[in-house]
Order: C-alpha cells, then structure tokens, then sequence
C-alpha cells in the first residue's frame, strides 16, 4: 500500500518541482537567449556553445525562478494569482526549493564556466542574484519602480546567448538587451493593474498601487512608444533586414493599439488582454530577427 502511495505521489511532486521554475517564463527566457547565439554568427553557432550555453542559461534561469518561490513564498499565499504554487500550498517545503535552488545554479555555473566560457558564467551569475536577490528582496518591496530597474536582469539572456558562443560582448546584443529592457515595463505594468488590489494587500508598492491605475496607464502608453522606437534599430544599424521590419512594425502596431485603448478606455479585461499579447509580441518579434537573419532581405 506504502509503494502505491509513493507512486501516486510521485507525479505530483514531479509537476511541483516542474512549477517551481516557473517553465513558462524559462521558455520565453531561453528563447531570447538562443536566439541570441544565432544573431552572434552568420551561419551556424557552434554547437558546443549553443547546446551548453542552451543548458546552462536555462538552469540559472529555473534556479532564479526557484529562489523567487522561496522569497516570495508569504505574499503568494495571499494572492489569488499564486496561491497554488507549490509552496503555498505545501507541496514542496522551503529547505527542499531551496536545496533544488542551489543544485540547478551549481550546474549552471559548472556547465558555463567549464563547457562555455568564464565570461557567460559570470555575467550569468550577475544576472541570477540580480533577479533572485537585489529584484526580488530589496527593489520589488522598495519602489514602484521595481520592475524598470530590475528589468536589467530579465534582459540579459540575448546577451548571455551572444556571448556564449562568441566570448565577447558585442552592441549587437547591447541592442537585443535594450529592446527587451524597454518592453518589460509595458508588458509588466498591465499585469500590475490587473492585480492592483492582490499588490495592494501584500504591501508590494508596484507602480497602479502607489501612483494610480491612470498614471501606470500613460507610462504604459510612455514606454510603448519608447520600445517602437527602440526596435526599428536594428533595422538602422544593419543588424536586420526588410523582413524583420516590417514584423516589427506590425507587432508594434498592434502593441501601440492595445496601450492607446488601455489608456483612453476602462474595459476590465484590457490589462489582462496587454499583458498577455505582450508575451506572444515579445516572442514573434525575436522570432522575426531569427528568420530574417538568415534570410537576408536587406537593400
């Protein structure tokens, strides 16, 4: 009966482990990196780097995301959006997170430094205890800017990808940094309103919670602007061609469209409706510059 019980178990605690790094966040974060390492060459990067630095960064990435669950373990218990993650509800305990925590940094940091290269391992340390700790700790609790300053370290990975297949930090993946750096306010910041009260409850001063919903709602408007601007640079300096400007354009079209109407309209599910194309624009427009790098559609 034991062993039958341990069996049942067994896929639930797989499944809380699995949500511990948080897997969808990992995804888009691995994604920008790799294609990252794609841009850095111009044909194919070289396989050690790209598989290696693949693993590496995605195992820092789930290992921040772990800690995360840790740190915040008190106000996701209170929030409708995080209650049932695994430590809430006691799935998982806070010695364990931590321990698997600990296991996937170590190996991301002994893959990168030992099968990448010294340079991708410490800027992708920089950028766990940058979200883990100063984010998450000190920033997320300390102004409602939170999310513009530790933006910095959720726009690493095209970077930790250049450079893990090229050791060198290039403005090429400065210019990838930035896009990213410009649309995480946007796209968090529609969320935030979304769940103003739940941030409101926990004593978390995010930016609809301090200064008002309207006021997040023009920054949002503020910084889409900003990222539309940003992202027609690669077009400008020659990094991309004629294919990726014109997603671009389309993407940030649409981006513009849904920040304008959030701005000007009080439509309930519009903040969630943001947020939620935000991920999907994030993930076409770095598609874009993947495609149109080896396609070449260029003057």
């Amino acid at each position: 009966m034991s062993n039958a019980r341990t069996l049942a178990a067994t896929p639930s605690l797989a499944r809380s482990y699995y949500e511990l790094t948080k897997p969808r966040v990992v995804a888009l974060i691995v994604f920008t990196a790799v294609v990252g390492m794609f841009l850095a060459v111009p044909g194919m990067p070289p396989l050690g780097g790209l598989v290696w630095g693949t693993v590496g960064i995605a195992l820092a990435s789930a290992s921040a995301a772990a800690i995360n669950h840790v740190l915040d373990q008190r106000i996701d218990a209170e929030m409708r959006r995080t209650r049932h993650r695994p430590l809430p509800t006691g799935s998982v305990s806070e010695a364990t997170a931590l321990a698997f925590a600990f296991f996937l940094g170590a190996g991301s940091m002994l893959i990168l430094a030992l099968l990448v290269n010294a340079l991708t391992a410490v800027l992708t340390f920089f950028s766990l205890i940058g979200y883990a700790v100063i984010y998450t700790v000190w920033l997320k609790r300390a102004t409602p800017q939170n999310i513009v300053i530790g933006g910095a370290a959720g726009a690493a990975p095209p970077v930790l990808g250049w450079t893990a297949v090229t050791g060198v930090i290039d403005p090429n993946a400065l210019l990838l940094f930035l896009i990213i750096f410009a649309w995480t306010p946007p796209h968090f910041w529609a969320l935030a309103i979304a769940r103003r009260d739940e941030y409101a409850k926990v004593g978390i001063p995010m930016l609809p919670v301090t200064h008002g919903i309207e006021f997040t709602k023009e920054h949002i408007w503020y910084y889409t602007v900003l990222l539309t601007v940003i992202t027609v640079l690669p077009y400008l300096t020659g990094m991309s061609g004629l294919l990726y400007l014109a997603s671009a354009l389309v993407l940030d079209g649409i981006f513009l469209r849904y920040a304008w109407r959030l701005w000007n309209t009080s439509e309930s599910n519009l903040p969630m409706r943001t947020f939620r194309y935000s991920i999907s624009y994030l993930a076409f427009l770095f598609g874009a510059l993947l495609l149109d790098h080896y396609l070449m559609l260029r003057f």
